[in-house]
């Protein structure tokens, strides 16, 4: 996963600046700010900086629990292909 140069809590306060219309510089190029801002204000949107720790850590967990579901779907199949041979 592609990761930031900001932390949560700068982006909720860029995105705070933005909304009361302070003209923010977020990304190195004009070009790049509207595309990047769009999925930033979808998921920190409306958020403060108290919320935004708790939200990183159950994304951590979610990303831990889906290589855990990956790891042991490879290992059922494995043990169906080997159940599945005529000995």
């Amino acid at each position: 996963m592609k990761g930031t140069r900001h932390s949560e809590e700068q982006i909720i306060a860029i995105l705070k600046q933005g909304k009361a219309g302070v003209a923010t510089r977020v990304m190195p190029t004009a070009r790049n700010q509207g595309a990047d801002l769009l999925p930033l204000e979808a998921k920190y949107g409306g958020m403060d900086c108290s919320e935004a720790k708790p939200l990183k850590q159950l994304e951590d967990d979610k990303r831990k629990l889906k290589y855990v579901v990956a790891e042991l779907t490879l290992d059922n199949r494995a043990l169906k292909d080997v159940l599945s041979k005529n000995w």
